[in-house]
Parts: C-alpha cells; structure tokens; sequence
C-alpha cells in the first residue's frame, strides 16, 4: 500500500505550528500578567504596619544574638588562652592547702 503525501502537507503544517506558537505565547503572557495582578493585592495599614514592628524586633532580636554570640567568643578566647603553668600552679596551690 502506497501512502501519496501531497507536496503542501510540510508547509501547512509548520504555517499552523507557527500560528499555535504565536497564540499560545500570546496566551501565556496574559495569564502571567493574570496571576501577577491576584498576587500584588494591598495590604491593608494595620497589616504592614504590623510586619513593620516584626522586621524592628527581628533587628533588635539579631543584635542581641550578636551581642551575646561576642561574649561567647571573648569568654572562650579567655578559656583557650589560660597558660599550662597557671592550670598546674592552681592545683598545686589546692593541694598545699588540703594538708
């Protein structure tokens, strides 16, 4: 069984390819711009008023940690740089008194 192509099929294939391309980009961009629209709603003044106080006290709260977190190093700084000999004068101190 032959199978007779006629010689416009490829063209009228790739003018309908290319018509469908052209729709559907059309098509796609306004849906984008559909969903960009719902996901821009306003907040309302109490709302942002109220993320505004959360980001201050998120920034007073990071800069507590960071305060705390300088002691931490500063005090184990202390702790590493205690010389051997004050380590072992301290326990032969605590021995002379124990007799």
């Amino acid at each position: 069984m032959e199978i007779f192509m006629s010689p416009f099929i490829v063209p009228v294939g790739i003018m309908f390819a290319i018509a469908f391309m052209v729709v559907g980009s059309h098509f796609a961009k306004a849906l984008g711009r559909k969903w960009d629209r719902e996901g821009q709603q306003a907040l309302s003044p109490e709302v942002s008023g109220r993320l505004e106080r959360m980001e201050q006290a998120l920034d007073a709260i990071a800069v507590e940690v960071e305060r705390v977190s300088e002691g931490q190093r500063f005090t184990t700084k202390l702790l590493t740089e205690r010389s051997p000999a004050d380590a072992l004068g301290a326990e032969q101190r605590g021995g002379m008194n124990a007799k």
